[in-house]
């Protein structure tokens, strides 16, 4: 491209290939940024959601009450398996293998228990905070394969207004420390600066962590070329080096003398000093699940497992100790796997992005790095609007382009944050025994994302934002308040009882309101004085449409 007879460098290059994919996707990209900064709580949101499980406090008898409720459940059980509750998990979370039961996840049923007292729960149907994971590369309304495909081009393109952004703004590091408010385009491109690079790092490798995420779909040419087109040994490379057991063989043992042998009932050992010596080897993370082969026969065992995972290299391994079931005796733990540099190089990308190897802490950090990175995201489309405020005062007009970007930057972004509130809300609005009650949750959301992208074609375009962002605002302030009001436990009670899955939930409910509102009190502020001039141009009712510029609020 050439400017004035001459060459465009790098930078201007640059600059038009950072605005154009900024824009073409860039309202999905604020919805994949805030459903995924959001998917940092997922395990809390999907208990919030559930507030028949908020009842469920552990106490150092729990382990012992969920054994002794899956006697009653399920007692001819080939395996029994108790997730322990944490600090992301109220219930006892308890599931069994019949026997003769179908091979794989279609064979497990599963149960919630009270940890205090060893009942069964019955908690209502909702996707929780699956919904929100999954939308974030999935989209949810389309076929998952289509939604893959979107998320992962448009990732893509954030990855290239990313490394664009960072050359076309040569003093991009310096401009950081400079914010000059109520300067109009000036200031929202402060802004933009400022979060780009306060979590640069965070961006980036997001970014291109996700794109590994999708990598075998958007780019499996590498994986052809290594292995030669067995993309069968990547993926049991990527497992660890397990092999699936031939057919011969588990014919064999299928049909084995010793696979006709039924053990003969015996009583357990009790689990609490198999505990004790687990704490013992795991001081910091404790144990996090029980799993009981054979239970009530001669050849029980029990697996203890650490909460977590210590290493990013390894995710999803945790280590084990092995106990007789009837003697409660340690018997040997298998030993560690070694990991291919293959799985450890993905193991650390995937495991960085999804989070979940982070302590609470460390998930406050990625939650608000998140948060900065969809500010960045949304104030990058105000900024495209802002910019071509002086090219609209020339026309005397508001072309249909602008007018229609303008239109949109409300709908996704404060409508987004409306009807994301709106989903919790209906969590607790829909009668929990109504059928399909889950699917209607998820509608409800759409339906209120799609009154608020209409919204703003009835409303001037300050007063749209306004609007929506106040209205938010009230709806996440009020979520503590509506989940003891519904069942649930209050804030106090879930803090006092150490159910900070609960709890979390609702300081993440109370720090959106506290962010929502710092920009609604920002919009409602006077506008400051301009020149006559300026005046008289934007007295024209044809200047805008009916639309208020956000520049006017700077």
């Amino acid at each position: 491209m050439r400017v004035d007879g001459k060459p465009e460098g790098l930078r201007q290059s640059m600059s038009w290939v950072h605005t154009w994919s900024g824009l073409l996707l860039g309202w999905l990209l604020y919805a994949v940024f805030f459903t995924g900064t959001l998917s940092y709580f997922r395990d809390e949101i999907d208990d919030w959601m559930r507030p028949e499980l908020h009842q469920s406090v552990a106490d150092a008898n729990t382990a012992e009450r969920g054994l002794e409720a899956l006697t009653k459940i399920a007692p001819n059980a080939t395996t029994w398996t108790l997730n322990l509750p944490s600090a992301r998990q109220t219930a006892l979370e308890a599931t069994w293998r019949e026997p003769g039961a179908a091979a794989g996840r279609a064979g497990i049923k599963r149960a919630e228990l009270d940890a205090a007292t060893g009942e069964q729960l019955t908690p209502r149907e909702t996707r929780g905070g699956s919904f929100l994971y999954r939308f974030h590369f999935e989209l949810y309304a389309m076929p998952r394969i289509w939604g893959r495909w979107i998320v992962g081009v448009a990732t893509m393109l954030m990855f290239v207004a990313i490394i664009s952004g960072v050359i076309t703004h040569k003093k991009i590091f310096t401009d950081f420390f400079t914010f000059r408010p109520r300067k109009g385009q000036r200031s929202w491109l402060d802004a933009h600066n400022a979060t780009a690079v306060l979590a640069l790092p965070f961006h980036i490798v997001i970014t291109f962590s996700g794109l590994l995420l999708l990598m075998n779909m958007l780019m499996p040419w590498g994986v052809n070329a290594a292995y030669d087109g067995n993309t069968q040994a990547y993926f049991t490379e990527m497992r660890g080096g397990r092999q699936a057991a031939p057919p011969g063989n588990a014919g064999e043992r299928q049909g084995g003398r010793k696979s006709q042998e039924t053990p003969d009932p015996a009583s357990m050992a009790p689990i609490a000093p198999m505990l004790v010596q687990a704490q013992q080897l795991w001081p910091e993370r404790g144990v996090g699940s029980i799993t009981v082969n054979a239970p009530g026969t001669s050849k029980a065992t029990f697996e203890l497992r650490e909460r977590g995972g210590s290493s990013l290299i390894n995710r999803g391994a945790s280590k084990t100790l092995s106990f007789d079931g009837v003697s409660g005796e340690l018997k040997s733990s298998p030993p560690a796997q070694d990991v291919s540099w293959v799985r450890a190089t993905n193991n650390v990308f995937t495991s960085v992005h999804l989070g979940r190897f982070a302590e609470p802490a460390l998930r406050w950090l990625l939650f608000l790095s998140g948060v900065v990175g969809t500010i960045m995201a949304g104030t990058g489309m105000v900024l495209w609007v802002v910019k071509r405020l002086p090219e609209r005062r020339k026309l005397g007009r508001t072309p249909f382009g602008h007018r229609f970007v303008e239109v949109l930057n409300v709908g996704s972004i404060a409508g987004l944050s409306v009807a994301t509130a709106a989903y919790f809300w209906l969590n607790r609005l829909i009668p929990a025994e109504l059928a399909g009650r889950a699917d209607w949750e998820i509608r409800g959301f759409f339906i209120v994302w799609l009154l608020c992208a209409l919204h703003p074609l009835v409303r001037s375009h300050r007063n749209a934002w306004r609007d929506q962002l106040a209205l938010a605002t009230i709806l996440f302030a009020l979520l503590p308040v509506l989940n003891p009001l519904t069942g649930g436990g209050s804030l106090l009670q879930t803090i006092a009882h150490n159910q900070w899955s609960v709890a979390g939930f609702d300081l993440m409910m109370l720090a959106l309101a506290a962010m929502h509102a710092a920009v609604v009190w920002w919009l409602m502020r006077p506008a400051p004085v301009k020149s006559i001039a300026a005046k008289t141009v934007q007295s024209k009712p044809s200047a805008t449409n009916g639309t208020a510029p956000l520049e006017s609020a700077t």
